[in-house]
């Protein structure tokens, strides 16, 4: 008896058990299926019984350093249709083929294909024509709300703010670096459907609401830009060049300021139809393509001397020595090197770094490069960024080229210690001077001061960073001093403004076809800052092949003499007493 209720308790115990196993078997399956797996098939469910329109999120506006705003974005719409919602697929494309300017034939075909879902028709359409459209009550045709982006100056900061696709996404400049903070986030507009994809009756509708994308504020200042737009149409006219260039730059803390290149093009009139003017006009090159710096380039030399001079190196020359100048060709590597004059009279003979700067005498710099050595040279190429990029936050940005440590010859280094045999960007040489006369700081160049959401609260901020410290501040001063000589009393002087500090370096640089001097094509140049005693402002004009006098004192510097005048005007900077 006991026996066999033994056995009937074992039996119960794994009835019970068994029953336990079974029950966490089928709960753990729903905690799944509801739990785990639940927004999945949530989400597939929607996918199935409902169809939807896409919200374009609203892309965020570009705004200069004093929130002065410089693109933004405007409403509009796209037009689509759902075949199978369509009852009259003849009149829906008469109505939308005059009404968008788009083929009759084309809509119509498209309004009989009952095998795809939506369809569209046209994007970026003006609030105006979807309001006509709205009166015609057409079934199966719908409208989408989007956004268009609006560049409120047209024709201004054409290669820093680029443009974007039809779907508002960046192609180029800032809009296509900033892209992730300025596209937002797309919603959408769903329709419940049957299995076919046919509209229900009495449908419900569901709005899921867009993200707006974020302000970006750029360091560019608005005032200065519209100066430097005006004076490069300006040289334009004047001088007929294949291009011409122009940086602005506070090389207290490396912000751009201003930024330019012309020929240019409107951003809304972008030339799509002609990929290779589009391609040439929206490329920054003063960030991409890289040139021989001619003279502008003597600010390195000069520097790297009059510091290994101040830490007692004997191969540097110090501001006081006498170059010993009495011919004016330098014999190295089985080349020449000649300076622009003659040497006649005794003219340029004999001069010190000051008055060689002012004459920009090629011999002399060769002296310095070749006196200074190679690694000397090398080291202030890398430590005031040369051969390397600056980091700025744009796309596209070139390192230079400079001729590797291991290949480069004593005539190389002879050219190096003038500007050629040396490679740049513009931004290279705008940063590397800004460092030889601020007393010594590199900076990582930056267009972006912060960005932000629509009720201004910041995002992200970004700062001044230091990359490199490549002379001391007595040099630097030092150099500033005779940079201002080169306005006051050498090649610079049309760059001159009575009562104000304005130092700088004018450059001529052949260009090169075919690996030979190209005759009558010169890239002209001017660099310059003020006020000299404490620089703030620095402007780089580059004129590629002027007409006519190519000098670089002749067709850049008297233009960044206008630029820094609208400037001082602009924020009524008052002279030195």
């Amino acid at each position: 008896m006991q026996t066999e209720y033994l056995t009937v308790k074992k039996r119960l115990l794994v009835l019970l058990l068994l029953t336990i196993f079974i029950f966490l078997v089928i709960f753990s399956r729903l905690f799944y299926i509801q739990i785990i797996w639940g927004k999945t098939l949530q989400a597939k469910a929607l996918d199935q019984w409902t169809r939807d329109l896409p919200i374009t999120a609203r892309r965020g506006d570009i705004v200069d350093t004093n929130g002065v705003t410089l693109v933004t974005s405007q409403t509009c719409y796209g037009v689509y249709i759902r075949a199978k919602n369509i009852l009259e697929p003849e009149k829906v494309a008469s109505v939308l083929s005059q009404k968008l300017d788009v083929s009759y034939e084309g809509v119509l075909k498209k309004a009989k294909n009952k095998g795809v879902s939506e369809i569209t028709i046209k994007r970026q359409v003006e609030a105006q024509t979807i309001a006509e459209l709205r009166e015609f009550n057409l079934e199966g045709v719908y409208f989408a709300e989007e956004s268009s982006r609006y560049y409120v100056y047209g024709d201004f900061l054409t290669q820093v703010l680029g443009f974007v696709s039809v779907d508002s996404v960046g192609q180029t400049g800032i809009e296509a670096q900033y892209d992730k903070y300025l596209r937002g986030i797309d919603g959408q507009l769903l329709t419940q459907a049957d299995l076919v994809g046919k509209e229900l009756p009495e449908r419900e509708m569901y709005y899921v609401p867009s993200v707006d994308g974020l302000q970006v504020t750029l360091t560019i200042d608005y005032s200065i830009q519209f100066a430097v737009e005006n004076t490069l149409n300006a040289i334009m006219y004047n001088h007929s060049p294949k291009s011409v260039k122009c940086i602005v730059m506070d090389v207290t803390n490396g912000q751009i300021l201003a930024l330019s290149s012309k020929p240019s093009f409107n951003l809304n009139a972008i030339p799509r139809d002609n990929i290779t003017q589009l391609m040439e006009y929206s490329r920054n090159g003063l960030i991409t393509d890289i040139f021989e710096p001619g003279s502008t380039f003597k600010v390195l030399t000069a520097s790297a001397t009059l510091e290994e001079s101040s830490r007692g190196n004997a191969s540097a020359f110090n501001a006081d020595y006498i170059f010993k100048n009495n011919s004016n060709v330098r014999h190295i590597g089985g080349g020449k090197i000649s300076c622009w004059t003659k040497h006649t009279n005794g003219k340029h003979c004999n001069q010190h770094l000051s008055q060689a700067l002012n004459n920009s005498c090629n011999p002399i710099f060769t002296d310095i490069a070749l006196s200074l050595g190679k690694e000397t040279m090398y080291n202030y190429l890398q430590a005031f960024g040369y051969g390397s990029k600056t980091g700025v936050d744009f796309i596209g940005e070139q390192s230079g080229m400079l001729v590797p440590y291991s290949s480069c010859t004593e005539g190389d280094l002879a050219r190096i210690g003038f500007g050629q045999s040396v490679a740049v960007t513009a931004l290279q040489l705008c940063n590397a001077t800004a460092a030889a006369i601020n007393g010594g700081y590199l900076f990582k160049p930056y267009f972006v001061k912060k960005i932000s959401d629509k009720d201004g609260k910041i995002v992200k901020e970004f700062y001044p960073t230091v990359i490199n410290k490549v002379i001391s501040s007595q040099t630097s001063q030092q150099l500033a001093v005779m940079l201002e000589n080169v306005v006051t009393l050498g090649s610079g002087k049309q760059a001159y403004i009575k009562g104000y500090e304005v130092g700088g370096k004018t450059g001529t640089a052949q260009k090169y076809e075919n690996g030979v001097i190209a005759r009558g094509k010169n890239i002209s140049s001017f660099v310059g800052f003020f006020p000299a005693s404490s620089p703030k402002y620095l402007c780089f004009v580059m004129v590629d092949e002027p007409i006519g006098v190519s000098y670089g004192s002749v067709v850049a510097a008297p233009y960044a003499r206008l630029i820094f005048e609208q400037i001082i005007s602009l924020y009524n900077i008052p002279p030195k007493p």
